[in-house]
């Protein structure tokens, strides 16, 4: 698909409320990593954000300068009104693919997973995510953790640490990723928690 395509493919998913991957709350793993987090100026990217409840934590707790990034309006307008004071310039309607910026933080959410599991668009993910990060910068999140079908329509797509690692450690220092050990009930086991540093 194009951006067009992508992005009018997410939209009707919001609008019709096809949002399985919407848990209502951060995540119990990245709540944990950003609550030992202590310099709340960290430059901080969320991509694929959908309603972004880990941007809304993490600006509740201090944290200013954050960036939501999403190819759909819909979740950002929504995010918008439940944070009425979240600066409008740090909700970004784009191609994660298009983006351009430097960032201390980005967090990993059910964004690698919700785009077709092709080889060259992982392997694009992984080097763009290497681009946008500033020196020693951290990718941090979650990437589930079970078998790779050959279904390309219908996200969430998963796959092996095996094979995720294959994309990141080109570019990265691999700090940690292992399976989560504090994932909501529905997905116990099935989530693998990483902390890349750009080498």
């Amino acid at each position: 698909m194009n951006s067009a395509e992508t992005k009018e493919y997410w939209s009707q998913r919001y609008k019709e409320a096809r949002t399985g991957w919407d848990i209502g709350a951060p995540s119990t793993p990245l709540q944990a990593y950003i609550d030992q987090l202590t310099d709340k100026n960290l430059k901080i990217l969320i991509p694929g954000a959908g309603n972004a409840y880990e941007a809304e934590y993490l600006w509740k707790q201090g944290f200013t300068n954050v960036f939501i990034l999403d190819i759909s309006e819909l979740p950002l307008q929504e995010f918008q009104q439940r944070n009425p004071n979240f600066p409008a310039e740090h909700l970004l309607c784009e191609n994660f693919f298009e983006h351009k910026g430097t960032y201390d933080l980005i967090v990993e959410q059910t964004f690698f997973c919700s785009f077709p599991p092709l080889p060259e668009t992982r392997k694009k993910y992984a080097k763009h995510m290497y681009e946008l990060l500033r020196s020693n910068g951290k990718l941090v999140g979650l990437w589930f953790n079970f078998p790779l079908t050959d279904d390309l329509e219908n996200p969430p797509f998963g796959g092996s640490k095996a094979a995720y690692l294959s994309y990141f450690e080109p570019y990265f220092e691999i700090r940690t990723f292992e399976k989560a050990h504090n994932s909501i009930p529905p997905r116990a086991g099935k989530e693998l928690f990483g902390v890349f540093v750009k080498s």
